[in-house]
């Protein structure tokens, strides 16, 4: 990767839908070898892929949590049961799993506390092998 490519990643992770033509004039190169450098970009698995970037408030889940959790054992098994069961609940948006503790932080986003609690006794402390759950309510997104 050279200047030019990371010029064109910064230009479209700034703005994803920029045409060809604007992106081309942006970072200093004609059309089609800009387009023939974003499509190697995107082949190579540089660039994974376009997403919209939503406001978690105005689509009802601006309430938003981290959540610390550590599981009761750490097999094959149960780690892939406990990813898979958090990775199938909607309101996860984010998982990663920790060297160290804890065991995983989850990335939770409901529409209010009520929604929060509901959704930590019925569905986050029955996932598969939960020992602990700690709650950490995001005050503000610094940087995103």
């Amino acid at each position: 990767m050279d200047d030019l490519d990371h010029a064109i990643i910064a230009e479209l992770q700034h703005d994803a839908r920029l045409s060809n033509t604007e992106l081309s004039r942006r970072v200093g190169l004609t059309p089609a070898p800009c387009l023939r450098r974003v499509q190697r970009l995107e082949r190579d698995g540089v660039i994974e892929g376009y997403h919209a970037k939503v406001d978690p408030k105005a689509a009802g889940r601006g309430f938003e949590v981290m959540v610390a959790i550590d599981i009761a054992m750490n097999d094959r098994k149960t780690i892939e049961d406990f990813e898979a069961a958090a990775a199938a609940v909607p309101e996860v948006v984010e998982m990663r799993r920790m060297l160290g503790q804890p065991d995983y932080y989850l990335r939770v986003q409901v529409a209010d506390t009520e929604a929060y609690e509901r959704l930590t006794l019925d569905t986050l402390s029955r996932l598969p092998a939960v020992h602990r759950l700690l709650s950490h309510q995001t005050m503000r997104l610094v940087k995103g």
